[in-house]
């Protein structure tokens, strides 16, 4: 099962997504532009854990897919 992560860069000014907790694949100046792109990763490789971190990079959501 692949795991996809959403997380704040360190400046909280932009959000990455990681695949398998390796390096960043992407950087978006906004959350849900980055939640979305990463829900699409995951559906299109079920199957999958989306894992959406907050500011203090602690899971606040966890989606399955």
């Amino acid at each position: 099962m692949k795991e996809y992560t959403v997380a704040p860069n360190k400046d909280v000014t932009g959000w990455l997504i990681k695949i398998e907790d390796v390096a960043p694949t992407d950087l978006y100046d906004e959350r849900d532009t980055a939640v979305t792109k990463a829900e699409e990763m995951a559906q299109d490789n079920k199957p999958s854990r989306l894992y959406i971190l907050d500011q203090n990079h602690e899971v606040e959501e966890e989606r399955s897919y």
